[in-house]
């Protein structure tokens, strides 16, 4: 005990009998004494526990349960002297005490320890392994149920000698089976082991599951219910090793989910032809079944242990899908029909999972929809099955069950949209029935059920959204008084959930998007009356406030027709709803729908007051208010703007010079897009531009980030508000001396720069000289010419000669400059320039100017492509931007047709050039021509896949990568059937065409995966085949007196680990995950660049199969460890250092993934690691700040951007 307790330290335990106060009081104790003085509390407890005072027992009991939960798991030296201390009392109290209820607590307690610190305790597992072993027989079932319960938390820390001890007596005893008690007590165990150790479990599994297949067989509910149980662990917790047993496991789920043999379940007709009996009816039906009563009947169980078993066999083999379809789907639903109502509800959550199973099926690949036979196929055709089993059950009394109902349906509806078309008429009287109040037998009156009514809103909703709207029109008039009373409901979530099947329901009687003959007109009142009560009331809760406007806005946009008298009362609370922080946000977008209505709604009485509102949020600090207003005063400007006054739009422009600026693009762009719109209509309001507006544009011209919708914004604007208005200084010549200035006038700052502007940025500023040139007809000759003479010019800067080039290929693309001499003899001198900056923007040039007039360039760039084997590269580039640009247009595509067969024909000649990047230009430019004639070019490039020259293969597979893009094609039907025959190119002899091979594959993984999907079996084994180190293709080469090794698989085996990171993205579902980590793991001792991208894999497995990765967790610690501990040699480069340390972070980073995986923190290699990182000062705070950045991304993500 480490010497007497000092005097006046003394903590007397021995009256603790008088104090039941003193357990509660020990948690605080704990962490305040020393640590001899909690061992002299925890020694005397463990004394107390076994008194033969029953209160004293009691309360020690208590108290060591505290200690333990407030013991610190940092101070691990104390933590393991108390564990120790307490265990070997503990088990010789399990072993020796005749009383039970010592036993029962001894048990409790020790379940405890090893749950929190079992890995303290290995030098105690056996002893304590032989302690519980015998209490699995004992006649008392709860001591069985807490040694099963204890055993569950040993197995998660002991060593493998011990665990396979264990199974081997599970396994011995269950042959023996000596009693169906002790049998039942096994199988129990086995369940809770496999629970809690499944990534220890799946090697027992083969001589595991047949003797229980066996048990599950005897007439013996409870026995058939703990082997069920079993078998969903096993399933959910082995997968890879239960396969072969699934087929087996499915036959015995499907025969007992059906075992009810004390009920006679009526097989009457179940047809639609009784939806309307009234609900008391089917009350009275009811009761006839809850006077069946059988206390014994333990059917129910296994039934229920057979639902939940399916559950996990569909949840976890998504590669049986259509299996399913053809066998459980039926099943499940022809047990709808299920009597015990806990049943029902995991019958209903099995066949949610197999929704939900097909549901990725349909988002990764669209075309499952048009596929006979698939999955979406079979389900579509078993929808009548589900709604003949399912619309009866709308009308039970049972609330769990029709709640079950909702959520089988709504998910039904979210995988197969338009699903519930022609069977409203049999779920309508049902979602009536759940909408109104409720017979409440016990208080003898019908009353309302918040959380029906939510969740039948919360269906209609969804139906609503996912359904054609004429499908609805028969039902409205029905559907229409308990959504109005629904909206008045005194509780807020009702409510809530009210207003948004409403405003769905606006847009369905009255659709502002196709011609409907429906007579909408009788419930415009009803709906805007119950709208208005709670859009007018102050003193509700926020989401209904927003609600409500959300609500009123849509009511206003489709129906404002009809009630133009009422807008006079009802217009002024938006301005009011504008002028509240909490709910403007809100207001904004509701107004904008309004403004957009085609119906051109009256708003002039709200402008007055509302423009100078929405102008004062353009400068709150709220970016989704602003994006929001900017949004809202375009769609005003444009459908409002003769209503707007001068004073009304000064009001807006005064705010707009700060929008304008790189910090926010999107803000800049729609602020740009309603200056375009407001030039249009109140071109004297321009005036201010010069000096206000102007200088941010030309400052925003000159971002490096500027591109895209932005940019295109900016372009609209010089064209359409700027040119058209025709104002004083801003005429052509004005504009384009503003623009081209800081090119020809560099200021100082920017002087000593290589070039006067970012590169985007010339760019940026040659697009908008051609937009104002194009414009501007009469001026573009001189435009030109100029540009033609800077080009010339040998004194000209490399700046003002690279935007000079980009500045005619702009102006080329949509004007023929043919007629400036031979412009393109100009642009092709500056193929020699020094600078290749230069040398690319003349090969753009080239390229653009050659689309304004093809009949004569593009024969010239052709014959030059031949001529000039040293520009070739350059003319290439001219080559790829005139497919480019003609493919952009049908008129362009029909341009480029009779000139295809001479390029594909020239093409061909040079996809054997030495250079790479050569070769990637052609083959971009072969990719690029396929997509205009693919009926005839795919066949070709596929008779260039036999060709004799790797070479000319790897062209072709890589031509093939420029085909593919996320956006829907024509040639996407065609690639399917041929995509397989271009990646048998990953079996190619050479080396680098197997490199190309994969690079298309993962482009085809990341851009179109519904391309490969169907090929992963054939494709894996070759793709897993290239992430091996080939000891072949590594040398050694020497540099002067030094020897560097040279790894020519390096590249290969990167494009392969890249592409398992993209198939994790988009294919996880048809990935056996367990080969996957076979190769991660690999991949976690090869090289620097390797090393880096498994590590992020296994940070994104560690979030989307933690249960895999828990199995294998041993293996992946090893080699982290190993990245870890590796030290860089003293005399190092400086990067050597640098990239030793990136590695550490980075496998840090995959540690503190897999420990959030649940249950990490029980692998015993795991918390040796983890000590080994604690003992190095350095190492535990880079893992500390690993950590903290970890779970602040996780906070993050959770905080959505409302924009």
């Amino acid at each position: 005990m480490g010497g007497r307790t000092p005097r006046g330290q003394q903590i007397t335990i021995g009256m603790c009998e008088f104090d039941c106060h003193l357990p509660l009081g020990l948690g605080p104790l704990v962490n305040k004494v020393k640590e001899f003085q909690v061992e002299t509390i925890v020694d005397t407890l463990c004394s107390n526990m076994i008194s033969d005072k029953e209160q004293l027992r009691d309360i020690s009991s208590i108290g060591l349960k505290t200690v333990i939960s407030e013991l610190p798991p940092s101070s691990t030296a104390l933590a393991s002297s108390i564990c120790k201390k307490i265990t070997g009392r503990l088990t010789s109290a399990i072993s020796k005490q005749e009383d039970m209820s010592v036993q029962l607590e001894a048990l409790d307690i020790l379940g405890d320890l090893l749950s929190r610190f079992g890995g303290l305790l290995i030098s105690f597992h056996p002893s304590i392994m032989q302690s519980l072993l015998p209490q699995l027989s004992s006649p008392r079932l709860a001591v069985r149920k807490r040694a099963i319960i204890a055993l569950g938390y040993l197995v998660m820390s002991c060593n493998n000698t011990l665990f396979f001890e264990l199974i081997e007596f599970l396994l011995t005893e269950l042959n023996k089976n000596t009693s169906t008690s002790t049998t039942r007590t096994f199988i129990q165990c086995v369940g809770a082991i496999s629970r809690q150790a499944g990534h220890r479990f799946g090697e027992h599994l083969e001589k595991i599951v047949p003797p229980i297949m066996k048990f599950c067989q005897e007439e013996d509910d409870e026995l058939r219910e703990y082997c069920l149980q079993a078998f969903e662990s096993f399933v959910r917790r082995c997968p890879k090793e239960i396969s072969s047993f699934v087929t087996n496991i499915i036959k015995t789920c499907l025969k007992y989910i059906c075992h009810d043999p004390n009920y006679n379940y009526d097989d009457d007709d179940d047809g639609f032809g009784d939806e309307a009996m009234d609900a008391e009816d089917d009350d009275e039906d009811e009761e006839g079944d809850e006077e069946y009563s059988d206390d014994d009947d333990m059917s129910w169980k296994v039934r229920r242990a057979a639902a939940k078993c399916l559950d996990a066999v569909i949840a976890t083999r998504h590669e049986m899908l259509m299996e399913f379809y053809k066998t459980v789907s039926p099943a499940l639903i022809t047990r709808f029909k299920e009597r015990e109502e806990n049943v029902k509800a995991d019958i209903f959550h099995a066949y949610i999972t197999l929704l939900r199973q097909t549901r990725p099926t349909v988002t990764s690949d669209p075309d499952a929809m048009d596929q006979d036979g698939g999955p979406v196929s079979m389900l579509q055709n078993q929808v009548p099955d589900i709604i003949k089993a399912i619309h009866k059950q709308l009308k039970e009394k049972s609330v769990k069950t029709r709640q079950g109902c909702f959520s089988l349906l709504t998910e039904l509806v979210v995988v197969l949209p338009g699903a519930l078309t022609d069977h409203l008429q049999a779920l309508v009287p049902g979602i009536q029935y759940s909408l109104g109040n409720l017979f409440d037998a016990n208080a003898g009156i019908k009353t309302p059920v918040p959380n029906m009514k939510i969740d039948t809103l919360s269906f209609l909703n969804c139906i609503l959204t996912h359904h054609s709207p004429v499908v609805f029109h028969p039902h409205v008039k029905v559907l229409v008084p308990p959504i109005v009373h629904a909206v008045g409901d005194p509780f807020y979530k009702i409510t809530s959930e009210a207003l948004l099947v409403t405003q769905q329901l606006v847009k369905v009687i009255r659709p502002l998007d196709v011609q409907v003959s429906f007579d909408y007109k009788p419930y415009v009142k009803d709906l805007y009356k119950c709208t208005l009560n709670r859009l007018v009331a102050a003193d509700i809760d926020q989401e209904v406030k927003e609600r409500a406007i959300s609500c009123m806005g849509q009511m206003i946009c489709n129906l404002g027709d009809c009630l133009s008298a009422e807008l006079k009362n009802c217009l002024p609370i938006f301005l009011e709803r504008l002028k509240n922080e909490i709910t403007r946000l809100t207001a904004v977008k509701a107004l904008t729908m309004i403004a957009g209505s085609p119906l051109k709604i009256d708003l002039k009485p709200i402008l007055d007051e509302g423009i100078p509102i929405l102008a004062s949020f353009l400068r709150k600090n709220q970016r989704a208010l602003k994006l929001s207003t900017l949004t809202c005063l375009d769609v005003l400007v444009k459908n409002y703007g003769t209503a707007l006054s001068s004073g009304m739009i000064y009001e807006v422009m005064k705010e707009m010079p700060i929008l304008i600026s790189e910090n926010d693009l999107h803000v800049s762009q729609l602020s740009l897009h309603l200056l375009t719109s407001i030039s249009k209509i109140h071109k004297s309001c321009m005036a201010t531009i010069p000096n206000e507006i102007l200088p941010q544009i030309l400052v925003l011209i000159q971002s490096p980030l500027l591109q895209g919708g932005a940019l295109n914004a900016l372009l609209e604007f010089f064209l359409q508000a700027l040119v058209a208005t025709g104002l004083p200084k801003l005429g052509f010549k004005d504009l384009l001396q503003m623009l081209i200035n800081p090119v020809y006038n560099p200021t100082q700052q920017t002087s000593s720069n290589i070039f006067a502007v970012h590169r985007q940025a010339f760019h940026s500023i040659a697009k908008s000289v051609a937009a104002l040139t194009v414009k501007s007809s009469s001026d573009s000759t001189s435009v030109v010419n100029q540009f033609v003479k800077d080009v010339k010019n040998a004194k000209s800067s490399d700046s003002v000669k690279l935007f000079s080039l980009l500045a005619l290929g702009e102006i080329g693309r949509h004007i023929d400059l043919s007629s400036h001499g031979e412009i393109q003899m100009v642009i092709l001198e500056s193929f020699s320039s020094q600078s290749e900056e230069v040398k690319s923007a003349a090969s753009y040039a080239l390229g653009n100017v050659s689309v304004g007039n093809m009949p004569k360039f593009l024969p010239f760039v052709l014959k030059e492509i031949e001529n000039q084997p040293k520009r070739q590269y350059l003319l290439l580039h001219s080559l790829k931007e005139i497919i480019s640009c003609e493919s952009s247009s049908a008129g362009g595509v029909d341009t480029l047709k009779t000139y295809v067969m001479t390029i594909w024909n020239m093409l061909f000649h040079h996809c054997e050039c030495p250079e790479e990047g050569t070769r990637n230009v052609v083959s971009e430019c072969l990719g690029k021509l396929t997509l205009i004639d693919p009926a005839n070019l795919l066949s070709n490039l596929k008779q260039h896949l036999n060709s004799q020259s790797a070479l000319t293969r790897s062209t072709v597979v890589t031509a093939i990568k420029f085909t593919i893009s996320d956006q829907p094609q024509g040639i996407d039907a065609l690639l399917r059937t041929c995509i397989g025959d271009f990646l048998k190119t990953l079996q190619d002899p050479d080396l680098n065409v197997r490199r190309v091979a994969l690079v298309t594959f993962n482009s085809a993984a990341h851009n179109k995966p519904t391309l490969i999907r169907d090929l992963l079996d054939s494709v894996l084994p070759h793709l897993y085949n290239e992430t091996k180190v080939r000891k072949e293709l590594i040398r050694e080469v020497e540099m002067g007196p030094f020897k560097h090794t040279l790894d020519d698989g390096l590249d290969i085996r990167k494009a392969a680990f890249e592409c398992m990171y993209t198939l994790l993205d988009s294919c996880l579902d048809r990935l056996d995950i367990f080969e996957f980590l076979n190769h991660v793991e690999d991949g976690l001792k090869d090289h620097y660049d390797i090393k880096m991208l498994t590590y992020l894999m296994l940070v994104r497995l560690a979030h989307l199969c933690p249960s895999a990765v828990l199995q294998k967790l041993d293996r992946l610690v090893e080699p982290l460890r190993a990245t870890c501990t590796t030290k860089v040699k003293a005399h190092s480069v400086k990067q050597e250092f640098e990239k030793q340390d990136e590695l550490k972070r980075s496998a840090m980073r995959a540690v503190a993934a897999l420990l959030a995986i649940t249950d990490a923190d029980k692998s015993p290699q795991m918390n040796e690691f983890l000590s080994y990182i604690k003992s190095n000062t350095e190492m535990a705070a880079m893992f500390e700040s690993i950590q903290k950045d970890a779970q602040a991304s996780i906070s993050d993500s959770m905080v959505m951007d409302t924009s």
